[in-house]
């Protein structure tokens, strides 16, 4: 950090008055605190972060400075030496007030590394995770899924010694072969033994694996009862608020059977309790709209169904369909696996929690299995005229939320003025905010023509509003 930024940076501190999740501060009055570990291991499990010496929390973020800062850097650095993987901090000086502070940056490590941790305490004791401006105690089940990612555990291949052959449903997994068989040209001359075995449908011995229970298994939830999902319509918009009547759930189930099965019938679930309008077309046919895009809410159950954890850490943890008055979460027991990020999502090929599961349901027809996912919640909400998605990776639990409200016309109006700054046709435009290019008539009528109108856009070629060169552009004085 040069010595400008982190005078900023001091200076911000000072009118904020708060640590944050990316900033620690240690006043250091005594010499180098004996302990950084703890800050140390959860800025490099997190998103990195800056732990400042010299200023006093506690006196109301004074800048009390520090004494001695080659003894200060000598001993950041003997700490650091201390983690595993070694952590590398890049330690910055500037002189505030007249006194000396320092800074230590941590990066965050690649997922390959972590968990980061004391080697005094451990891997189970010394590994921390940043919450807020908390330095807190990785859970087992943390620690458990970072190295389930470097060492490549395949849970969804682990059997139990409860279930054997008789508890799969051959009719259903005859079905499969056949469908693997003609997609897999390959697979044709091998045994029925042997394909189940390299579909990670079972073991060696033909016991079935988590995944051939998951997908064909006559009960699933023999393996265990909370590989469901726990549907509910709430009465109020918090999960424990009770309505005026006294009900807090308007309704509650319970889902089973196979993947498929538990995605047909979650769908179902969420069709029943949605709102729906009626809307007339250009043309004066009547459509039925549901309250969310039937697409989006396939996708997000969907994949908290594929990319679940199905380790024995979160087996007795169901997925979840929470509705309430104004949005609808769908939430599963693993957060986010490998490298992936929440600013990746959909944007990047992802590391694959359960590759078998989901290649079979890409065979299935289930999913196609093309990290389309995402982009196509996106642009389902996008095209319904609604809020974006969120979406959210907290200790362990993966969420997406969709919400009912619709996007501000004001909002969308201005998204797609800023679109415009470069020449763009009306096919390109309809496409970017989730119309049919094909048919971009409504579109065009309903939020270019009055735009232009307006005279906030204009056309390319003006004397020739329906030629094939056309193009739509912001005009001039909008663009400052």
């Amino acid at each position: 950090m040069q010595e400008s930024e982190l005078i900023d940076l001091i200076t911000k501190i000072k009118e904020r008055k708060t640590e944050t999740s990316k900033i620690e501060f240690k006043s250091a009055k005594g010499g180098t605190p004996e302990k950084l570990y703890d800050s140390f291991s959860s800025f490099s499990n997190t998103e990195g972060g800056i732990i400042i010496f010299g200023i006093d929390e506690k006196a109301g973020y004074k800048v009390c400075g520090i004494q001695n800062p080659d003894e200060l850097e000598k001993k950041i650095v003997e700490q650091a030496k201390e983690m595993e993987p070694v952590v590398r901090p890049l330690i910055s000086f500037c002189e505030y007030e007249g006194k000396t502070v320092a800074a230590a940056e941590i990066a965050e490590m690649d997922s390959i590394s972590k968990p980061c941790y004391y080697t005094g305490k451990g891997k189970s004791k010394g590994s921390y995770i940043r919450i807020g401006d908390a330095d807190l105690p990785m859970t087992e089940y943390e620690i458990y899924s970072y190295d389930a990612f470097k060492y490549k555990t395949e849970d969804e291949l682990r059997t139990n010694r409860r279930i054997d052959a008789s508890l799969i449903d051959q009719i259903l997994l005859d079905g499969f072969i056949a469908k693997a068989v003609s997609v897999k040209p390959n697979l044709v001359n091998m045994d029925k033994k042997t394909l189940i075995t390299l579909n990670g449908l079972s073991d060696k011995e033909g016991n079935p694996t988590v995944c051939g229970i998951m997908l064909f298994g006559k009960y699933p939830q023999y393996l265990s009862p909370n590989l469901d999902i726990v549907a509910v319509v709430c009465a109020s918009n918090t999960y424990a608020e009770e309505a005026a009547t006294g009900e807090r759930f308007l309704v509650n189930k319970r889902l089973d059977g196979t993947i498929p099965q538990m995605l047909e019938s979650a769908l179902a679930f969420v069709q029943q309790n949605m709102k729906i309008s009626t809307v007339i077309d250009e043309s004066g046919h009547r459509n039925d709209v549901y309250e969310y895009p039937v697409k989006a809410v396939r996708e997000i159950i969907l994949n908290a169904l594929i990319h679940r954890d199905y380790s024995i850490h979160t087996e007795n943890e169901p997925v979840r369909i929470e509705m309430y008055p104004n949005r609808i979460e769908v939430s599963n027991p693993g957060g986010l696996y490998g490298r992936l990020t929440l600013d990746e999502l959909g944007k990047t090929k992802a590391d694959v929690r359960n590759p078998f599961i989901a290649a079979a349901l890409e065979i299935l027809n289930t999913t196609e299995n093309r990290y389309s996912g995402i982009p196509t919640i996106y642009a389902e909400m996008k095209k319904a005229g609604l809020l974006e998605p969120k979406f959210e990776n907290t200790r362990g639990t993966f969420k997406v939320t969709l919400y009912n409200e619709k996007k501000s016309e004001n909002r969308l109006t201005e998204e797609i003025i800023d679109f415009c700054r470069k020449p763009r046709s009306k096919e390109v435009i309809a496409r970017q905010f989730g119309f049919d290019e094909k048919h971009p008539a409504y579109f065009v009528k309903n939020y270019i023509i009055p735009l232009i109108e307006e005279g906030k856009l204009k056309y390319t070629i003006p004397e020739k509003p329906r030629s094939k060169n056309q193009q739509i552009v912001i005009v001039e004085k909008d663009i400052f």
